[in-house]
């Protein structure tokens, strides 16, 4: 069975109930029993093997005991995605793939360029369904990174984000994906200093405008071109993420050794 993802953690004494639809794909679907054991994660931490204790007509409980996740896995430093509105479903696309590729937090926000126009309604609605979605994708590709949305914002909302991580956040480094070369930058450059957090700024489809771009270096963003194509909105987001997982999961084989 894929990793799947408990709604809360445990109690103190390791003990989880689940009901509803949980209960329903694990019992009625997956078939599980008494005694029958499954990995799970959950929001905040694991991952754990829960041993199912007692069924009713219902609900489940069951028994979690905390396994050790170090299996070849290095751990990375955070990822953080403000990611601007897109036209129609691309955000459900973008949130998965954010998801699948591990990145820690998703910052929406609506810019110049942001064709659709979300009320307060639609956005708690839209919220909810993204949230479905990264736990559809954790549990789809096992990641054990506890990625998180966050309700839909603006530009004056992501710089008052920015400053935040800045104050709180050791070695950051704050990426703009552009259209335009506004400064020759690379991957390479911006992440060969010891790197605890990285922040993408991605736009819609228009990119930003001169005045947005402006404001987001001004306040601490580095620009940056990916190469000679100019990638689509629902792209850039898993390709960026991507390059700068491999650049630092090779750190040590391309950063010069230093002579002796």
């Amino acid at each position: 069975m894929k990793q799947f993802i408990l709604p809360s953690l445990p109690d103190a004494n390791g003990i989880i109930r689940l009901d509803g639809k949980d209960f329903h794909y694990l019992i009625r679907v997956r078939r599980l029993s008494v005694g029958s054991v499954f990995t799970a994660v959950s929001p905040q931490g694991g991952p754990f093997d829960v041993t199912i204790q007692s069924v009713d007509h219902a609900s489940f409980t069951g028994t979690c005991t905390l396994v050790n996740p170090e299996k070849n896995y290095t751990e990375l430093p955070k990822i953080i995605l403000f990611q601007a509105l897109p036209k129609g479903t691309k955000m459900d696309l973008i949130v998965r793939q954010a998801a699948e590729g591990g990145i820690a937090e998703i910052i929406p926000f609506t810019s110049v360029y942001s064709v659709p126009r979300i009320d307060h309604d639609k956005a708690s609605s839209k919220l909810q369904r993204w949230e479905r979605i990264i736990r559809e994708a954790r549990q789809q590709s096992g990641s054990l990174e506890a990625t998180s949305i966050k309700p839909l914002t603006d530009v004056p909302g992501i710089i008052e984000s920015w400053e935040n991580l800045k104050s709180n956040e050791k070695n950051l480094i704050g990426i703009l994906l552009h259209q335009d070369p506004l400064e020759k930058g690379t991957f390479h450059d911006y992440l060969s200093n010891e790197v605890n957090t990285a922040a993408l700024l991605i736009g819609p489809e228009g990119g930003f405008s001169p005045e947005e771009a402006e404001r987001f270096i001004k306040a601490g963003f580095k620009p940056l071109v990916m190469g000679n194509t100019i990638l689509r909105t629902e792209t850039a987001a898993l390709y960026a993420a991507a390059a700068i997982r491999i650049i630092l999961l090779e750190k040590f084989s391309w950063m010069p050794k230093q002579v002796q």
